[in-house]
């Protein structure tokens, strides 16, 4: 179908107005859900059933505005507490958004002081929408809604018309479902956890996405906060398909600017430049490439529109530098037709972003464009993709792209306005590619009364739980220990 009649059918399907504000159940109206007994079981999947997890469904509204329609439920997990010492209980989330966070908390425990882990049930879950919840599908052709613009005009056509038809498919398979799968819907959820679970307030760490999540929580129920920790923050009020996505342009351009150092210091090894210069346009006349020709590598098709991607999944780690490195110099064998057998790592990447099986990631837009609204003129994006081929030559064409949003439904509800004095702790690394520091001192500002907590000089997106570092670490475990905030923000270097 040619991108005029996607257009056209979109007009169609999808009301372009704006959305109503609604009036969400109160508790009593809720009794019944509030009420439910769990039927704990095995989670059936090897890490959690390792750690000594078990699974549950919790049944929860499909709308909060009628409680008594339709329903859906809310897969969890749960490493219990130590019955003698507990504490409380502890929700989490670990971003996308649309990631699935059943084992979440094994691997943010590994982080936890004995005396820590032992005060909490850790409880993991699949938001509304998500993995073992009622999963968004909306039959895609490839896995993921988000993708590079690629060279020129021609290539950015395709892209909204490729963008355009994710937005039609989402709303002819999920169909009125698909407005109730937000933010706000899930943090009302996690309320229902709240009270299913027997506790008057919820402790909760999350992660990127997780922090918005977080904090959405704690404006619709700030008297049911305890101790809330936020690592690698968004900033509610850039939050969403656009602002959100385009920060990490610049904070990505810095990052391979680290890696291609990084990289010309092992030119023996990969032959990708040995300089900072050489490196960087290598990078460059691979993308020129691969505009002009997909590169055939493995199973797949690599064109211009997924080539950032590939930079983009490997940047927000150091530690994966010579992945990244690796991979760059074996696409590129592949573009000059040599035989390259494609790493494990390499293959999953490409399966994410160009196959839509086992499934694909329609959950993630669901979720971002039910939440906030985006520009709906092609040209807008146009003229920022133009803006940003000088700034930011290797992520602008994926970070000012154009995405399903544009096609989407108005959201159901009012964008969340975040600002409130409920206390939490903020981490943040300096150099995160996903949620750059600006967004972190950003939600800083949004929550009056907490605290941050700042590595330095480090480009890591997930610290605790994931990037082990002293001083990051004692923080947390300390505020999840004592329930006391720092008395003024901290400041950590690298181990």
């Amino acid at each position: 179908m040619t991108f005029g009649k996607w257009l056209a059918a979109a007009c169609m399907v999808l009301p372009f107005g704006l959305g109503c504000a609604t009036t969400a159940a109160t508790d009593n109206e809720l009794d019944r859900y509030h009420g439910q007994r769990l039927e704990w079981k095995s989670c059936d999947e090897q890490r959690l059933d390792e750690a000594g997890a078990q699974c549950a469904d919790v049944t929860v509204p499909l709308d909060y505005t009628e409680p008594d329609g339709s329903t859906t439920t809310v897969a969890i997990s749960r490493i219990a507490a130590d019955p003698a010492r507990q504490y409380g209980v502890m929700l989490s989330n670990p971003g996308g958004p649309g990631g699935s966070g059943l084992d979440f908390m094994v691997d943010v425990a590994a982080a936890m002081t004995p005396e820590v882990k032992a005060s909490y049930d850790l409880i993991g879950m699949d938001p509304r929408g998500v993995g073992r919840s009622a999963p968004v599908r909306c039959d895609w052709p490839r896995g993921i809604g988000l993708q590079a613009a690629g060279p020129d005009a021609a290539s950015f056509a395709e892209s909204v018309a490729a963008q355009a038809e994710l937005a039609v498919r989402c709303a002819t398979a999920e169909g009125e479902r698909l407005r109730h799968i937000t933010t706000r819907n899930t943090a009302r959820d996690m309320d229902v956890i709240r009270a299913v679970l027997g506790v008057e307030r919820i402790n909760y760490f999350g992660t990127s996405y997780g922090t918005y999540l977080g904090a959405v929580y704690t404006q619709l129920f700030p008297e049911r906060v305890d101790r809330m920790v936020l690592d690698s923050a968004v900033d509610p009020e850039r939050y969403g398909p656009v602002d959100m996505v385009r920060d990490m342009g610049p904070a990505n351009e810095a990052a391979l600017d680290l890696w291609a150092d990084w990289t010309a210091g092992h030119d023996g090894d990969y032959h990708l430049g040995s300089s900072r210069e050489e490196v960087r346009a290598s990078v460059l006349e691979l993308l020129r490439r691969s505009g002009e020709q997909p590169i055939r590598i493995g199973d797949f098709a690599v064109s211009a529109h997924e080539l950032p991607l590939v930079l983009f999944t490997g940047l927000d780690d150091p530690r994966q530098y010579a992945m990244v490195a690796e991979q760059v110099a074996q696409l590129r064998d592949a573009a000059d037709g040599l035989p390259v057998a494609i790493t494990p790592e390499l293959n999953e990447a490409l399966a994410v972003m160009l196959s839509a099986e086992p499934e694909d990631s329609s959950a993630q837009m669901a979720i971002m464009c039910g939440d906030a609204d985006a520009p709906r003129d092609p040209l807008w994006y146009w003229n920022n993709l133009e803006r940003s081929r000088t700034t930011a030559p290797v992520f602008g064409s994926f970070t000012d792209n154009v995405t399903p949003c544009a096609f989407w439904a108005a959201p159901a509800e009012p964008r969340t306005v975040v600002d409130n004095s409920v206390p939490a702790l903020i981490v943040q690394s300096t150099g995160d590619t996903r949620t750059t520091y600006a967004n972190a001192e950003g939600m800083h500002r949004a929550l009056s009364a907490s605290r941050l907590v700042t590595l330095r000089d480090v480009p890591i997106h997930w610290i605790f739980g994931r990037y082990p570092n002293t001083c990051v670490d004692n923080a947390v475990n300390t505020y999840l220990r004592d329930g006391t905030l720092p008395e003024s923000d901290i400041t950590c270097a690298a181990d």
